[in-house]
């Protein structure tokens, strides 16, 4: 599976373009990472590719997956997951049922307990199945939160800073951990951040010319 980024270019209505054109091809397995600092755009990048971009801006260029052209496609049909700053479980839902808001709606009764339950069991947190979000650690709620997007089955996933707000030593161990699980899962994988402490060994790295600042 590839995602190709091809002549992309946003624009706030019709004022100068976010960011000069972006070309990145990012394969199975493959990390991308787009840099700038913070309130450039690097969000704005993420909604579009997502199909999220908000009606006060426009867009040219194409986003592909394979050779599927997702740029006008309805969000829901795209089969992206995003990892956000926050981890955003609900708190009036356990853990395991958090996870199964995300399994599709063909899995039925027991087994969504079950399928939660196992993809817990495979990062070795199935201790929390039955924790809500609030009894558990800041790390285990990322962690779950990570779980939880790519028990959804995304074909593409895109990392919105989700290290900044995790303190030092527990953003090290969760980032190192988020690019093993992605590694496995073998999926393409775009991150945005302003941290170049974030950028993982051999990913390809792309800094942007950015024309504006604050705009998300």
């Amino acid at each position: 599976m590839t995602l190709r980024l091809e002549n992309l270019v946003i624009r706030k209505q019709s004022s100068t373009p976010l960011f000069s054109p972006i070309n990145i091809t990012i394969d199975s397995g493959e990390v991308a990472v787009v840099m700038g600092p913070s309130g450039c755009g690097k969000s704005t990048l993420l909604n579009l590719i997502a199909g999220h971009l908000s009606d006060e801006f426009n867009f040219e260029g194409r986003v592909l997956l394979q050779d599927n052209d997702l740029s006008y496609q309805p969000a829901h049909l795209r089969h992206v997951g995003i990892l956000f700053q926050d981890d955003l479980l609900f708190p009036h839902l356990n853990i395991w049922q958090n996870l199964a808001f995300a399994l599709p709606n063909s899995v039925k009764g027991i087994q969504r307990e079950n399928r939660a339950i196992e993809a817990l069991r495979k990062v070795s947190l199935e201790q929390l199945a039955y924790s809500y979000p609030e009894q558990i650690s800041g790390g285990q709620r990322a962690r779950v939160s990570l779980v939880r997007m790519l028990l959804a089955e995304p074909l593409v996933v895109l990392l919105d800073e989700p290290f900044s707000k995790l303190d030092k030593d527990l953003r090290i161990q969760f980032r190192q951990w988020v690019f093993e699980q992605l590694s496995k899962a073998n999926i393409p994988t775009l991150l945005v951040t302003h941290d170049e402490g974030d950028v993982p060994i051999h990913s390809q790295l792309v800094q942007l010319d950015w024309n504006i600042t604050n705009v998300r």
